[in-house]
C-alpha cells in the first residue's frame, strides 16, 4: 500500500494539505508502511503533506511508554509495537483515526505546539458534532464530562510528524478492557454513539476537515 502524490520538484511552504481516505479498515503494519513512505517523501520534498483518515481492523497498539501491565489480555486481539509516544490504546471499526503527516521544519519546528494544535483540531470537531470536548490534566487527548473520547499520540522523524489522532464514533467500547487505555486506570472511554452524537462517518470526516483548516491555517507557519 502506498499513499500516492504526484511527484513535486520543490514544496512550496503554501501547498495544500492532501486528503485521503481509506475505503475499508487497513491492516496497521500495512498503514504503518504507508505512512513511513510518505513521510520520508515528505521530508525529501517530492510529495505534499497529507492526511489520512481510516479505520483499522480490532488490535492494539503500545506506545514508547508502554507497561506491560498495561496489557490486561495479550491474546484477544494482535498487539503492535507503534513506535509512536504513549501507552497502550485501541483501534478497531468505528474509530475514526486520523494520521496527520505534516511538515515541522515549515511550522515551527515545535512539538509541543504541535500536540497542543491536535488537542485544538479536536475539540473544534467535536463542536462542530455539537460536544463539548476538553482536555484533562490526567494526560494528552480529550474528555467529555471526564471520560476519555479520543487519542493523540506522535512520532516526529526528519521533522514530518507520523501518527496522529484517534476520535471514538461507534467503537465497540467493550474492546478497550484488554487493556489500560492510555494508563489511566479509572477513566471510562466514551464514544459519539455512546453520547447520542452524530456518528455519520463521512460528516465527522467533513467536521475534522473543517476544523482542521480552522486550526492549522495561518498557524504553526
Amino acid at each position: 500500500m502506498t499513499l500516492s502524490a504526484t511527484p513535486l520538484a520543490a514544496k512550496p511552504v503554501s501547498m495544500p494539505v492532501e486528503w485521503l481516505t481509506a475505503p475499508a479498515p487497513v491492516p496497521y503494519a500495512d498503514a504503518l508502511a504507508a505512512m513511513d513512505a510518505r513521510a520520508g517523501s515528505i521530508a525529501d520534498n517530492t510529495a505534499p503533506e497529507c492526511v489520512w483518515l481510516l479505520e483499522h481492523p480490532p488490535l492494539y497498539t503500545a506506545g514508547t511508554s508502554a507497561d506491560e501491565t498495561e496489557l490486561l489480555t495479550p491474546a484477544r486481539f494482535p498487539v503492535f509495537r507503534a513506535g509512536r509516544g504513549g501507552r497502550y490504546t485501541y483501534h478497531g471499526p468505528g474509530q475514526r483515526v486520523a494520521y496527520a503527516m505534516l511538515d515541522l521544519t515549515a511550522r515551527g519546528r515545535d512539538v509541543r505546539a504541535y500536540v497542543a494544535a491536535l488537542e485544538d483540531w479536536l475539540i473544534a470537531t467535536l463542536a462542530r458534532l455539537g460536544v463539548g470536548g476538553e482536555r484533562s490534566r490526567e494526560g494528552v487527548g480529550i474528555f467529555v464530562g471526564g471520560a476519555k473520547i479520543a487519542s493523540i499520540g506522535v512520532r516526529v522523524r526528519r521533522w514530518v510528524t507520523l501518527h496522529g489522532v484517534s476520535l471514538n464514533v461507534a467503537p465497540d467500547l467493550e474492546h478497550f478492557s484488554g487493556i489500560v487505555p492510555c494508563g489511566l486506570y479509572e477513566t471510562p472511554i466514551t464514544s459519539l454513539a455512546a453520547l447520542g452524537a452524530e456518528t455519520d462517518m463521512a460528516r465527522v470526516d467533513a467536521a475534522l476537515r473543517a476544523s482542521f483548516a480552522e486550526i492549522f491555517v495561518g498557524r504553526l507557519r
